[in-house]
């Protein structure tokens, strides 16, 4: 018998329904099918109009593209060294990324990961985790702007086994009995992250044995009922990085994009601006058709766009304005910021919510000089005291610029963390001092030797569940001091 409160959770879910047909019917969105075709739209706006639409399309857009090209690689691109495996299925890594690991800028290698990609057109997913107890996880739920809308793992659900229905927008229905919760997707194409700790090389069995458990089918194999149609679809094939830095087709592939994202109500008005310029779901953006003017005001409005991260970036985040824990986090928590959006995809895309884990960065050492390994050497101290305080585990991490993935040395070292406290020097005052730098510090030291790239870097400074202290800012991340190499004559 169903209960009260489960009757208005099913009356709300609904409303929520008919909420999003009645916006796609306001904003002339059609439903993504095998039928779709896009329709050609003439720009109807003179070329410095045109140029600011596209800087603002192009921010509110990069995200989303720079997760679909990635998502191309794992799912889609059966020829892509990157390549995972299906959609709606779980792959995992029994192993830590390393440099020969590209799609994502700044991956973790802590945590070995396990990828599902999430095609909820057809019916919802149910994703089920064992018991984990020994170890910390997480299942990071991302939709396609990149908004962080759910977790589950040690810090949001616990550790007990469960199973939870990954929902796409338009799917209605009651929550299957043996599900805890639904998570609900705000779009139809989402990406799920699981992170498993490892704690050391000799760890990898056990962690092989956990992401084994996880478990995903569609909710009608759950159910034992027969599978709804699942509508085909060609994906279109995404730009390369450089590429989507100025190539017009951006937009074209953004407008595909757009068939899977129903509009939400906070931008109804900001999609019809896009629509007047031919950018929004079914219909096209018809690079060959635009006049020389109105080709060279593309190009000098995602130039703009760029301009304007820089600009950002050097204002609000090199500044420590905003941090990283400011810039992941949930449509409501991020409030539609979509520079600040553009700037966390281009500096770290698929970066936790800060209650997962907080992320420090050093582009710049004590006195404010950009980072390099070739000019400089660097110390970093950690009073006895005063390392990261985390519920589960801290790591410092190494990327080379301007890739912003991890650099290839001598020790296959991409990274000092918590597990390798133990085995780091400690100072006679029983702090901790790592020595980050190009070249060997000594064979004393190598212990506490973060290998820098000769060039230039930055480090992340991560913290999984952090504590308190570590958000609040009453525990202050030590200062990294240079030391400029003397170059002998």
């Amino acid at each position: 018998m169903i209960s009260i409160r489960e009757k208005l959770k099913h009356f709300a879910e609904l409303l929520m329904f008919l909420t999003v047909v009645m916006t796609l019917s306001a904003c002339g969105v059609p439903e993504p099918t095998e039928d779709s075709t896009s329709q050609t739209v003439a720009v109807k706006a003179t070329p410095a109009e045109l140029r600011e639409l596209i800087k603002e399309a192009y921010i509110y857009g990069f995200p989303m593209m720079d997760s679909y090209r990635i998502q191309y690689s794992y799912f889609v691109d059966q020829n892509n060294p990157e390549y995972k495996g299906a959609w709606n299925e779980v792959h995992n890594m029994a192993r830590v990324f390393s440099p020969q690991d590209k799609a994502i800028q700044t991956p973790n290698s802590d945590t070995p990961y396990s990828f599902l990609g999430a095609d909820l057109r057809a019916e919802p997913l149910v994703i089920s985790v064992p018991a984990i107890k020994d170890r910390y996880y997480s299942l990071q739920f991302i939709d396609m702007y990149t908004h962080n809308f759910a977790y589950v793992g040690s810090r949001a659900t616990g550790t007990e086994a469960g199973s939870y229905l990954l929902a796409g927008p338009r799917w209605q229905g009651d929550v299957p009995e043996g599900v805890k919760s639904v998570i609900r997707s705000e779009t139809e194409l989402a990406f799920v992250l699981f992170r498993t700790q490892l704690f050391n090389d000799d760890d990898l069995v056990a962690v092989q044995k956990v992401q084994t458990q996880y478990r995903v089918q569609p909710l009608s194999r759950f159910l034992g009922t027969t599978p709804p149609p699942t509508p085909t679809l060609t994906f279109v094939k995404p730009l390369s990085v450089e590429d989507q830095k100025n190539a017009p087709e951006f937009f074209d592939i953004l407008s595909f994009l757009l068939q899977f994202t129903p509009p939400h109500p906070s931008e109804t008005a900001l999609l019809a601006r896009f629509a007047k310029v031919g950018i929004g779901a079914g219909k096209s953006f018809d690079v060959a058709s635009l006049s020389p003017a109105e080709r060279q005001a593309v190009t000098e409005g995602m130039a703009d766009a760029w301009k304007a991260f820089t600009q950002y970036k050097a204002e609000i985040i090199d500044t420590g304005k905003k941090s990283s824990a400011d810039g992941f986090g949930t449509r409501e928590f991020l409030g539609n910021d979509y520079l600040l959006r553009m700037s966390s995809a281009v500096l770290g895309i698929y970066g936790n919510s800060k209650e997962e884990a907080n992320y420090p960065v050093y582009f710049t050492d004590s006195e404010g000089k950009l980072l390099d390994g070739a000019s400089n050497r660097y110390t970093l101290y950690f009073k006895a005291d005063q390392l990261p305080p985390v519920n589960s585990f801290w790591s410092l991490t190494m990327y080379e610029l301007p890739s912003s993935l991890l650099t290839e040395n001598s020790l296959n070292r991409y990274l000092i963390n918590s597990p390798m406290v133990p085995d780091l020097d400690r100072d006679p005052d029983g702090g901790i001092t790592l020595y980050i730098q190009n070249e060997s510090p000594g064979k004393e030291k190598e212990a506490n030797w973060l290998p820098a790239p000769k060039g230039p870097f930055f480090l992340v400074l991560r913290e999984y569940w952090p504590k308190p202290e570590a958000l609040d800012g009453s525990w202050k991340t030590p200062k990294l001091v240079g030391t400029a190499i003397s170059i002998q004559p």
